[in-house]
């Protein structure tokens, strides 16, 4: 029997790994057989103030380089990662849980903005403006901030950090990345393809920890900028904190997504992205459709074919078994998984039909794994938690409608307002539903609408805090400040003499 003890994952500070000496940690788990695989630092203040410092000193060096300089590390950084994303997806799996060709794609949705950034030069050129008054140009510069923090979430270890650290790297800015301490090894290894790439040692810092070292961030006078992932009330506190700070935030929250369907949809494609967007990732993303509207009289046909559906799927360790992947893996913890089961137990109580019932489910080899299994609810109320809150999980509602003015009513009513859908064939309805409703990303017969990396991510009302979504040139616009310089060289021979007024266009 080993007596080996789990290996304690560590921060990345100056280009290298960095043990902690806290003495302080929390345990890694492998999602699908529920054993503590690793332990994960949790940092101190010194250790907060060490990441800190290393990136301004990396930054020093960073805002120097060259836009053409700068621009060959971005494109190497994208060529390794390309090369060698599936290790990448291996480890998500192994303290995620999410199927590698799940973690698969996440890591190419990453990819894509990093791929935006490689073209950074056009996105950070300053404007020009000649003899904007007789014998006066006007100019404007981009410059990079800084040291800048990014607190991401633990359904996402590597799209999340991706939607914010190219952009601001390439701009020119310093990085000191925050992931979940539930899944944290995917940080450390984008660190050591930086360095590959040939990123100065201080200019992408991973900090591992917890609430201390989000508040350790969020206080620093060095720390310029927050980009957030996670629940609506951290984001909200976030927000205040590092605003109250004198700190540019974008804080992106929670979600509670509706799909509405028509009665002219094709229902056999409606069921398949139902079942896509409810139960891929295990339901652990912001942008899963949690709510389905159906316009009666589809409900009863829709719950049929989304019942055989879900009878279909296979649910198992997301690394596979000889080579083939189910096609749902655990949840992340124990802990999220009775909290997910809780939700089901206050629809029932509150007098939902439990279609398909995901509680309890057990896999054979992997009885102690965090599994949770598809969970279908019909005619759930509008009044219960389990419909006006976020479970963050594999559980899908189907709420009946009569009218399409009445499934925009219940969106428009919601708290939250990040991703939506329509699925029907009326171009009209399609077009109202996008102009009308109060929701920041919406799908036309797509499920599950996240932009591509040249558009930006972000919702409305309870979904979004700051100002600046993420990526695309809202990114490029937030990790960058500008600089207005008037400037006139006289003439010797025409000097104007004084003037003390204030200046004019003549």
């Amino acid at each position: 029997m080993s007596t080996t003890e789990p290996r304690v994952i560590s921060h990345w500070i100056d280009g290298a790994d960095s043990p902690s000496s806290s003495g302080r940690t929390a345990p890694v788990y492998n999602p699908a057989t529920g054993a503590v695989q690793a332990h994960v630092a949790l940092a101190d203040q010194a250790e907060i103030d060490a990441a800190i410092e290393s990136a301004q000193r990396g930054y020093q060096v960073w805002k120097t380089y060259s836009i053409a300089k700068r621009q060959t590390v971005i494109f190497a950084f994208r060529e390794l990662l390309n090369a060698r994303k599936r290790e990448l997806a291996e480890i998500i799996t192994a303290e995620h849980g999410k199927v590698v060709s799940d973690a698969m794609g996440e890591i190419l949705r990453g990819q894509e903005v990093v791929e935006l950034a490689t073209g950074f030069p056009h996105l950070i050129k300053g404007a020009f403006s000649e003899n904007a008054s007789t014998g006066v140009d006007v100019y404007s510069l981009k410059q990079p901030l800084g040291v800048v923090g990014i607190i991401s979430p633990f359904n996402f270890p590597a799209m999340v950090p991706m939607w914010f650290f190219p952009v601001a790297i390439a701009a020119g800015n310093a990085v000191v990345l925050k992931p979940s301490e539930k899944d944290p090894s995917a940080a450390l290894w984008l660190a050591q393809l930086w360095k590959e790439a040939g990123l100065p040692d201080g200019v992408f810092t991973v900090l591992q920890g917890d609430k201390l070292a989000v508040d350790g961030l969020l206080h620093s006078p060095v720390v310029q900028s927050i980009s957030f992932v996670g629940s609506t009330p951290i984001a909200q506190y976030i927000y205040e904190t590092a605003s109250k700070n004198g700190k540019r935030v974008q804080a992106l929250g929670g979600a509670k997504n509706h799909m509405l369907v028509l009665p002219d949809a094709d229902l056999d494609l409606v069921a398949d992205q139902a079942v896509n967007a409810g139960y891929g990732a295990a339901g652990e993303r912001c942008m899963a459709i949690s709510v389905v509207l159906a316009v009666e009289p589809v409900a009863d046909e829709l719950i049929a074919k989304v019942s055989e559906r879900i009878a279909n799927l296979r649910i198992g360790n997301g690394a596979g078994v000889d080579g083939v992947e189910p096609d749902m893996g655990p949840l992340i913890t124990d802990v999220h998984r009775d909290k997910v089961a809780s939700y089901v137990d206050i629809a029932e109580a509150d007098g939902a039909k439990i279609v398909v019932d995901g509680r309890g489910l057990k896999i054979d080899g992997h009885e102690d794994g965090f599994f949770f299994g598809p969970t279908l609810i019909d005619d759930i109320p509008i009044t219960s938690r389990a419909y006006t809150e976020e479970i963050f999980g594999p559980v899908l509602s189907v709420v009946r409608v009569q009218t399409f003015q009445e499934g925009l009513d219940l969106i428009n009513s919601g708290e939250f307002g990040n991703g939506t859908a329509i699925f029907t064939n009326d171009g009209g309805a399609a077009r109202r539903f996008q102009s009308e409703v109060e929701v920041g990303m919406i799908g036309i017969n797509v499920p599950i609408p996240v932009p591509v990396a040249y558009h930006s991510f972000g919702g409305w009302k309870a979904s979004l805090f700051g100002d600046a979504k993420a990526y695309g040139v809202h990114g490029f616009d937030f990790f960058t400040r500008e600089k207005a310089i008037t400037s006139r060289w006289l003439d010797p021979a025409t000097h104007g003499g004084i003037n003390l007024g204030f200046p004019q266009n003549n």
